[in-house]
Order: structure tokens, then sequence, then C-alpha cells
């Protein structure tokens, strides 16, 4: 009986013995997770991680209404998906962060998204017991001709 103990015992040492995430990598962990269950939609898993003093767009949007936007999202979209972009994120102080990041949001009935947009986020995250919350958040939608001005050239054929 001794035998699953010790497959166990080098998996706990290199556990023990593994750095401890920074910042920025528990920030990433907490966007991507957030992206995957909206993707699911798992709205209320997904609010867990808004603080409750949460604010948007400069103010004019509180937790409650970017939970009533959430929900009017997925009840719109059979499926929605996100495509983020390089996350930057800056540690602050002590507790706090700075996210920013590109996101191509899509939607639509089937596996082919009719309706999308891409987005500028600004996202500001505070750790809370343990757990990073997003406590504030702005974002912009971005142009088409921006979009594809930052797109790379494709390779000429010869």
């Amino acid at each position: 009986m001794m035998r699953p103990a010790l497959f166990l015992l080098p998996l706990l040492l290199v556990t023990a013995c593994s750095p401890p995430l920074t910042v920025e990598q528990r920030v990433i962990h907490a966007i991507r997770e957030m992206e995957a269950l909206i993707e699911s939609g798992e709205r209320r898993a997904f609010m867990a991680y808004v603080a409750e003093d949460f604010t948007a767009q400069e103010g004019r949007m509180n937790r409650d209404q970017v939970r009533a936007l959430v929900v009017f999202q997925l009840r719109r979209y059979e499926r929605l998906n996100g495509r983020l972009f390089p996350i930057s994120v800056v540690e602050t102080g002590p507790e706090t962060a700075e996210a920013r990041f590109r996101a191509l949001i899509t939607g639509g009935p089937d596996w082919i998204p009719d309706a999308g947009q891409v987005y500028d986020f600004e996202t500001w995250w505070r750790l809370e017991d343990g757990d990073w919350r997003v406590t504030g958040a702005n974002w912009d939608a971005v142009p088409l001709d921006e979009v594809l001005d930052d797109l790379p050239l494709p390779a000429s054929d010869p």
C-alpha cells in the first residue's frame, strides 16, 4: 500500500520547490479564467472575479450594470468567444495591478460568428482574500482600419 505514496513524493517535492507565481502571472490567469467562463456561459462564476465596488467606463457603470450587460450578451448570442491579444500587467502597489489588452469578441448562433468587434481594455485589479479581483475597467471599440493596419502583411506569392 506504500506504492502510491512513493509516486506522489516527487510531485510534492517539485511543487513545494517551485517559485510562487508573480503578480503578472496571477492577474493573467484571472483574466484567462474570466475569458473561459464567459465563453462557457458561466456568468455567476465570471462575476465572482468582479469586485463589489467595481466601476466601468469612467464610473458610468457599476457592478450590477456590468452583470446585466453580461446577461444580455449571453442571451443575445448562443456562443460568445474572445480572443485576447498580449496582456500587459503592471504592479501598481503592494496588492494592486493594472492590465491592458486588446480583445476580439465575437458572437453568433453556431461555430461561425455573425457579429464581432475588437476592443482595447484597461483594467484595474486588487488582491482580496488571496484572489485577484477586477475593480475597474474601461474599454473602447477599435476601428477596423486601425486593426487592419496592425496586421502583418501576407507573404507574397512567387
